[in-house]
């Protein structure tokens, strides 16, 4: 039998909460766990240069199988050497199936048991995806964990749908599993469904650990549900997936999820959140955020968080940051961008630490007096 390309290895679980300390061991190098992954939607961290990423401590980081087979097209990535070759990134990727932004297109597409037929959000061309197509194009792209094709589900839905959806979800899992050859080099992970729906969580994940993936990721949770809904059910979701394979939240990049995440036994994080925000002129300190537009920091020379080692930090001030962003200069998103990662990366490294030393529940009710304050989180 051959060697999965990706295994997981635990290290240590915090004696009060369970959190767990691992790696991830990939084709392209060893991630510590828990781990948040930048996004690197269209084969680029926004505002990054791959160098500054790797400076930073990232270990992986995600790509858009939607995106990129819309443009370059995934073919012209194969002939490039894979996506590592081609982005000059040399450690792991991570690539969604285009599940979610397929769905995400609402009126534009069409579900069926073979695939979806959509149309092309950029030049509005007839497209479609199916499980096998997924797998062919992550292929191409040459990722070190590949996702399975799935229908992430919009909340709220009808219990039928979410049903229907979720056994659907299954069912093209093992044709990505059928599909998927090249498994010393790539690992294909499936994605938990079932909306809010407990029963029907607990039957996706039967189906899925029944296959013998890899890892596991849970799908369809903070797609808008109230926070309080999306922590009880994840903590039945956590249960349902075996505890020597990693497990992987989509979608989740706030200090609170991430927090709220492993302290429920997740390894992996993913969210547009931190480049996103930083586009708006929002930055993660450790005394909370802060926006960096506001007319009180036009003379404020001090760096965005004085307890942050990162380039920005280290090299100007809020006042400057707040000049470049008002004066319409890439700087500001590049500088914000670059803080608000460095931010995540190193909140997630204090968390491995507290692991090993049996204290992420101290270290978590320190982060969160400073962060939020009275602040309702």
């Amino acid at each position: 039998m051959s060697k999965p390309a990706v295994t997981y290895e635990l290290l240590h679980e915090d004696k009060k909460t369970g959190a767990r300390r691992g790696v991830v061991h990939t084709p392209h190098g060893d991630i510590q766990t828990p781990v948040f992954m930048p996004v690197g939607t269209q084969a680029a961290v926004k505002a990054m240069r791959p160098e500054q990423v790797k400076e930073m401590g990232a270990e992986i980081i995600l790509s858009n199988t939607y995106h990129l087979f819309l443009r370059p097209g995934h073919e012209i990535i194969r002939k490039a050497g894979g996506l590592h070759k081609y982005m000059n990134w040399d450690r792991a990727i991570l690539t969604d199936s285009g599940g979610f932004q397929v769905f995400s297109l609402g009126k534009l597409r069409k579900i069926t048991e073979e695939g979806v037929a959509f149309r092309s959000h950029i030049d509005g061309s007839r497209q479609f995806l199916s499980p096998e197509k997924a797998v062919e194009i992550q292929t191409a792209l040459g990722s070190d964990i590949m996702m399975a094709f799935d229908e992430c589900a919009p909340y709220p839905a009808e219990r039928e749908y979410i049903e229907d959806s979720m056994r659907r979800t299954c069912r093209w899992l093992q044709r990505c599993k059928d599909a998927h050859h090249n498994t010393e080099k790539q690992a294909l992970f499936g994605i938990m469904q079932g909306g809010m729906y407990k029963d029907l969580r607990k039957e996706s994940a039967e189906r899925i650990v029944d296959m013998d993936l890899p890892g596991y990721s849970i799908g369809g949770l903070s797609v808008g549900e109230p926070k309080e809904l999306m922590l009880d059910v994840l903590d039945d979701c956590v249960e349902y997936l075996p505890k020597d394979k990693p497990r992987y939240l989509m979608g989740v990049g706030t200090p609170d999820y991430l927090f709220e995440g492993v302290e429920r036994h997740i390894d992996m994080f993913d969210c547009v959140e931190p480049t996103r925000i930083a586009r708006h002129g929002l930055a993660m300190t450790s005394h909370g955020r802060i926006n960096i537009k506001n007319a009180k920091f036009e003379e404020d020379f001090s760096p965005l968080d004085d307890e942050c080692t990162c380039y920005a930090c280290r090299h100007y001030s809020k006042a400057y940051i707040r000049h470049q962003f008002k004066a319409g200069e890439m700087m500001a998103a590049m500088l914000l961008t670059e803080h608000n990662l460095h931010f995540l990366i190193h909140l997630m490294a204090g968390m491995r630490k507290a692991i090993e030393e049996d204290r992420f529940t101290e270290f978590k009710r320190e982060f969160y007096e400073k962060y939020y304050g009275d602040a309702e989180y």
